[in-house]
């Protein structure tokens, strides 16, 4: 038997409705919803973490081109969490054991032992740590770009929790200059901390104009979080041959469609002579590509000159709503992780 004791019931989030251009608390719901009892192979978990994601906006569209559910109209929504077994009727994972899901927006989640992965307490500084997004910077920054020594990268959305550690990746790789870009002039000095070469606030003038100021010879790797003019201005920018690694469109996610508004407008007849690489990419966060990164981070964070760009969110699942549109509204800086207990 379990020595802490478990509730009856558990604090959820789910999705009340669609949202138009704009997400409000009205969208959600929190709800108490009874916890089920484990079963034969089941564990029962405390959910301690959570990682907040522009993905989930677009999830809660009905309709999704992602290789992901979307989230369903009454029913609890799900992300990436972290927490500890509290009861296990699996042979596979004990009490006490830390592991990674993907059943957030909820205080405690009860399924399968094989629905989630455990992972060593004693290898990354902190449980939070597992909810960086390096799978997906990794991915992109080596696997889809090859950032390797000399080349000069623009990452776009830097301050994101994807575009901050694919900036501090691309210097590790030997990138000559990173830059990054921002739309915050409080957070240019916060990328600089990181490692970037330099970094602008985006608001501040035509972004093609700054590339070719900090970049007269051209970028040789575009890591594109936003789309619109910021992708507009890479493809103007970049170098013969120069790599595009096309991670998302944040624009386009919290603000209208199409135009000015963010997806980017393929600009071919600059990109055909220039025989630019773009490639656009989705990380599924396989055991494999999580358990790489991982044991990668760890040693990034081992070698020092490496941080984990991520801001800490407390007030629990009921605080959930509020800190997902502050995430939409560009109020945190790194990855934004929310505490969904409090018990450690």
């Amino acid at each position: 038997m379990s020595s802490e004791p478990i509730p009856a019931t558990s604090l959820e989030v789910r999705l009340a409705a669609y949202p138009g251009d704009e997400v409000r608390p009205e969208h959600f719901e929190v709800a108490e919803a009874p916890l089920p009892e484990a079963g034969p192979g089941q564990i029962v978990v405390r959910n301690t973490w959570m990682a907040l994601g522009a993905v989930s906006r677009d999830q809660m569209n009905p309709t999704l081109n992602l290789p992901i559910p979307a989230f369903q109209l009454g029913e609890a929504m799900w992300g990436r969490a972290v927490g500890t077994v509290v009861r296990s009727n699996s042979p596979d994972l004990a009490e006490g054991d830390l592991v990674e899901h993907f059943f957030g927006w909820r205080e405690y989640a009860v399924n399968y032992a094989q629905a989630f992965f455990k992972r060593d307490r004693g290898l990354l500084p902190s449980p939070e740590y597992y909810l960086s997004q390096g799978p997906t910077a990794w991915r992109g920054t080596v696997v889809v770009a090859d950032v390797h020594e000399g080349d000069v990268v623009f990452v776009s959305g830097a301050t994101s929790g994807v575009g901050a550690l694919a900036g501090q990746i691309a210097k590790k790789r030997g990138a000559k200059l990173v830059i990054g870009s921002t739309g915050s002039p409080q957070k240019i000095d916060y990328l600089k901390e990181l490692g970037f070469d330099v970094a602008f606030d985006y608001h501040e003038g035509p972004v093609a104009d700054r590339l070719r100021e900090l970049a007269p010879d051209g970028i040789s790797v575009f890591f594109d979080n936003v789309g619109g003019e910021q992708f507009e201005a890479a493809v103007e920018a970049a170098a013969p041959g120069a790599r595009f690694a096309l991670c998302g469109a944040l624009a386009g996610q919290s603000g209208p469609k199409g135009g000015e508004g963010g997806r980017p407008r393929l600009d071919l007849m600059a990109a055909f002579p220039k025989e630019l690489v773009l490639r656009p990419f989705a990380t599924l966060h396989t055991p494999e590509q999580m358990n790489d990164w991982n044991r990668q981070f760890a040693e990034y964070l081992e070698e020092g000159g490496f941080t984990y760009p991520h801001t800490a969110i407390e007030g629990g699942v009921a605080e959930l709503p509020a800190s997902f549109i502050g995430l939409l509204k560009g109020k945190y800086s790194g990855t934004a992780v929310a505490r969904l207990c409090v018990h450690e």
